[in-house]
């Protein structure tokens, strides 16, 4: 009785131990598209002026070193990782310097400056549809290495997180603070008829778990309300993105009703970082309207670099430069996607994504 006691528990235990693994492995991989809020470094391998691989950015990474993201420390991209139990997805250009790089464990081909439109940053970066051609790339060289059907499969576990939309909204807010409603919205039908396309051939190249997060309230970044006299939110930045988030939840539950193998859940990154824009001391944050670090009035006018002053404390601001949030806000914005619910994140949260 005892032996069989023992054999019993040691069946249970390994049991236990099957079932951790396939919980923990559910995602084995996430390939990130996107903008400077999930750029992990390609930037850094670019003749462009869109970088972030100089100080003060990364003063609080692993090490105090500038990385190439736009963050004092961990962006997105990281969070998202950490969330999965996985490592953060490598940058594309660093891999493909490789002739044998390992694209099983993911990849990010997020790049700052990056819009939904090649004419957005146009040269400074690696658009989305150049973005999806590298992926396309990496695609075939899955199929090579794994074979087309383990192949299939594995991309149908991983999640494909993109990040995109902020770039095109805040460039075309700059440039036509006075658009009426009727053209704020032309733009950004433009833009979703480009999105459509680039979500249905990244459904072609096997995405099946898609993470779409939507574009933040753009016009209350610090370098929008600096435009402004009174140094408030800018109102077509910030209705563009309500926008175009509503938009884009419409293509992708329009794709998710055709194509019945495709899950995603949207996270409306407008909604939720607005909470702790219009209630900061309820979310732990005492400075939500000017950049930790910059140079001049709301330290908005130029971006964070070596002569910038910057903030004591960064867990404390909203913002770390002109256009990003620090470590904390995506910190919590990854917290509130991965575990939350409508009207944040809908039709399922990424727990629930990662577990299908």
């Amino acid at each position: 009785m005892a032996v069989a006691s023992v054999v019993a528990c040691c069946s249970l235990v390994i049991m236990a131990l099957m079932a951790a693994a396939a919980t923990a492995g559910s995602v084995p991989a996430v390939y990130v598209f996107g903008d400077s809020l999930a750029d992990v470094g390609n930037n850094n391998h670019l003749l462009t002026l869109l970088k972030a691989d100089f100080s003060h950015n990364g003063m609080d990474y692993a090490g105090g070193k500038a990385t190439g993201r736009f963050s004092n420390g961990k962006n997105s991209a990281d969070f998202l990782a950490d969330k999965l139990g996985l490592a953060t997805s490598p940058p594309y250009l660093a891999l493909s310097s490789s002739s044998n790089a390992n694209y099983v464990n993911g990849v990010s081909f997020a790049s700052g400056g990056a819009g939904v439109s090649n004419a957005t940053n146009k040269n400074q970066c690696i658009t989305l549809d150049k973005q999806i051609e590298y992926y396309s790339g990496v695609y075939s060289s899955l199929a090579r290495s794994l074979g087309q059907a383990k192949a299939a499969t594995h991309l149908a576990r991983s999640i494909f997180a993109i990040t995109i939309g902020s770039n095109d909204i805040i460039h075309y807010a700059k440039a036509n603070n006075a658009a009426t409603p009727s053209q704020q919205q032309q733009y950004v039908a433009a833009l979703i008829q480009s999105l459509s396309g680039q979500l249905q051939s990244l459904y072609n190249l096997g995405a099946r778990k898609v993470l779409f997060l939507g574009t933040g309230p753009v016009g209350c970044t610090p370098s929008l309300r600096e435009m402004s006299s009174a140094k408030v939110c800018n109102a077509v930045g910030n209705a563009m993105a309500v926008q175009y988030n509503k938009a884009a939840e419409g293509v992708l539950s329009g794709m998710a009703a055709k194509y019945t193998d495709l899950h995603y859940a949207l996270f409306d990154s407008s909604a939720a970082l607005l909470r702790y824009i219009n209630q900061p001391a309820e979310y732990g944050f005492v400075e939500a309207k000017a950049a930790c670090c910059g140079l001049g009035d709301m330290n908005a006018k130029i971006a964070c670099t070596p002569l910038s002053s910057y903030c004591a404390n960064r867990s404390d601001h909203v913002f770390w430069d002109f256009y990003h949030p620090t470590e904390a806000t995506a910190q919590k914005l990854t917290a509130t996607a991965f575990d939350g619910s409508a009207p944040f994140i809908f039709p399922i949260n990424v727990r629930q994504l990662s577990a299908i």
